[in-house]
């Protein structure tokens, strides 16, 4: 069996109305510019750490722009360092003590749990698969690829579910069709009549995620906009307060 997705010409009118009145956001800038034309820094395992410190910080926190989660993300330099860590045999009481000196975070404890397992997977190995990823995408142009590179993550990350893995490879610069489907996203395609009535907890499912994602991305090839912009959008809509110098990553 197969689902065909049909967009119809209302469903095209609805987006690019949407899209047009909010796409000169700088957090759309940015996002085209780090994701669709690749002006990103070469992705090392310092950035890769930070990178997936920060989303697990953003799980079940608030992180617009004026957010405790992104005033931590943004701050120089960043407090919870790759090189750092792996020079403390107990980094988890390192990591906690970062965390717990920064007011208004929460979940710190399993924040911490969470990167310091991470940490020991990729120390004994996880390092080398990691990287087979990365280069794939970096020199790939694949919806494909991305998805099974958002599955590793999930599959082998502590704290990374479909959409975290998602938003790790997409604050990477790495990803344009695969998307973060978070509570903006599946509020914003409920309100535009999405086909299936979305909820957090169906969405914790890859195989129901990946169903989603597939019409998302149909959606936005018929309006010739790549879903990481879409998606961009979406999320910039419901703050507008995101400027050249708050935006995350």
């Amino acid at each position: 069996m197969k689902i065909l997705w049909k967009i119809e010409e209302n469903d095209v009118k609805k987006v690019m109305k949407f899209y047009e009145s909010n796409k000169d956001n700088p957090f759309v800038t940015f996002r085209i510019k780090k994701n669709i034309h690749k002006t990103f820094d070469e992705i090392t395992k310092d950035l890769f750490f930070k990178a997936m410190v920060s989303c697990l910080l953003t799980t079940q926190q608030r992180s617009g722009p004026d957010s405790t989660v992104t005033k931590f993300i943004n701050t120089k330099p960043f407090p919870v360092q790759y090189k750092e860590c792996i020079k403390h045999k107990q980094s988890d009481i390192y990591i906690l003590n970062i965390l717990n000196a920064f007011n208004g975070l929460r979940r710190k404890n399993v924040i911490t749990n969470e990167i310091t397992t991470n940490l020991k997977k990729l120390e004994n190995g996880l390092w080398d698969k990691v990287f087979i990823y990365i280069n794939n995408l970096t020199s790939n142009d694949s919806a494909q690829l991305e998805k099974e590179a958002a599955k590793f993550i999930n599959d082998n990350l502590k704290g990374f579910g479909p959409k975290q893995s998602r938003n790790l490879l997409q604050s990477l610069g790495l990803t344009q069709y695969e998307i973060p489907i978070d509570s903006r996203i599946t509020k914003w395609l409920n309100k535009f009549g999405f086909p299936l009535e979305l909820t957090a907890q169906a969405l914790s499912d890859q195989n129901y995620y990946n169903l989603i994602s597939d019409g998302f991305q149909e959606l936005c090839k018929a309006c010739n906009i790549k879903p990481c912009v879409m998606d961009a959008v979406i999320f910039s809509s419901y703050d507008k307060n995101w400027t050249s110098e708050n935006v995350v990553w």
